[in-house]
């Protein structure tokens, strides 16, 4: 494929996702959704305002803010996006854009616009509330702008083709319970919503093998006061580290998921799609 193709087929893409955007945008149920999700999460943050970590002076409440930015990124990354995916495949618009000159490419470019841009609309709803009714959350330097930029970029890059990879290789939206109930014991066991160091090393470990996990340290590093980072694993923020793995994570899904996609569509027929919807119906 030349150069040339590959990038028309993504300037196709970043066509379509804007147009998919607007579409968002105009969708009363998909606006709804947008306010009523960040909505709830800022009710769980507040309902856990008045406590501490133990053993130090820091809110619970600021913690799980930071965690629940971390969180947007992952569920949205892994869950929505393979659940769109899913959707599309059963409809037949994934066979539409099979059929298109590098078409896998383009489609692929346009979820990750579409779905970067849901993320970005419920972290700043979430975030900008969340800045005025929490202590000790701000972004009051150059360095936590970055920090919270870095992590938001690399964090999409990081999650969002994975989810494209788990998406294409389930047959139907009936099997995302797959993916699903293995994505909530990650996020359960990865430090996003509470440092790592009051877990057994094993699984210190493990947890900072998956992106989740870096997730939450930049979140955190991002939106809380230095002395926070005295409770995390190397009683430091590990910028360094956060940046390398979610890059790390980034170049492993951006190679895996053109690969994967462009076999699964070959794949993809209308006998496929209907012989699914008999299976559905029955």
């Amino acid at each position: 494929m030349s150069v040339t193709a590959t990038a028309a087929a993504v300037r196709g893409g970043l066509t379509a996702g804007r147009i998919e955007i607007r579409q968002s945008l105009a969708n009363a149920q998909d606006v709804l959704g947008m306010l009523f999700i960040p909505a709830v999460l800022l009710v769980v943050a507040l309902f856990r305002r008045g406590s501490d970590i133990g053993g130090t002076s820091f809110s619970l409440g600021s913690t799980t803010l930071a965690g629940l930015l971390g969180l947007t990124l992952a569920f949205n990354g892994f869950q929505a996006v393979a659940f769109n995916l899913l959707m599309e495949r059963e409809d037949g618009t994934l066979l539409r854009a099979k059929a298109a000159p590098n078409g896998m490419i383009a489609y692929l470019t346009s979820k990750i616009v579409h779905s970067a841009a849901m993320t970005l609309i419920t972290t700043v709803l979430l975030l900008v509330p969340g800045l005025l009714l929490f202590d000790g959350v701000s972004l009051d330097t150059a360095g936590s702008w970055f920090t919270l930029a870095a992590v938001l970029v690399l964090g999409m890059l990081a999650t969002m083709p994975v989810g494209a990879v788990l998406g294409s290789v389930l047959t139907s939206p009936r099997n995302i319970g797959v993916v699903m109930f293995p994505l909530l014991a990650l996020f359960g066991v990865s430090g996003i919503f509470f440092p790592m160091t009051e877990a057994p090393e094993w699984l210190q470990w493990v947890a900072q093998l998956f992106p989740v996990y870096w997730l939450g340290l930049g979140m955190r590093a991002a939106l809380l006061p230095d002395e926070f980072a005295a409770v995390e694993i190397g009683n430091s923020w590990r910028y360094l580290e956060t940046f390398c793995a979610l890059g790390a994570w980034a170049a492993i899904g951006l190679f895996l998921a053109p690969v994967v996609l462009r076999r699964m569509a070959r794949k993809e027929s209308g006998s496929a799609i209907e012989e699914r919807r008999k299976a559905a119906m029955q």
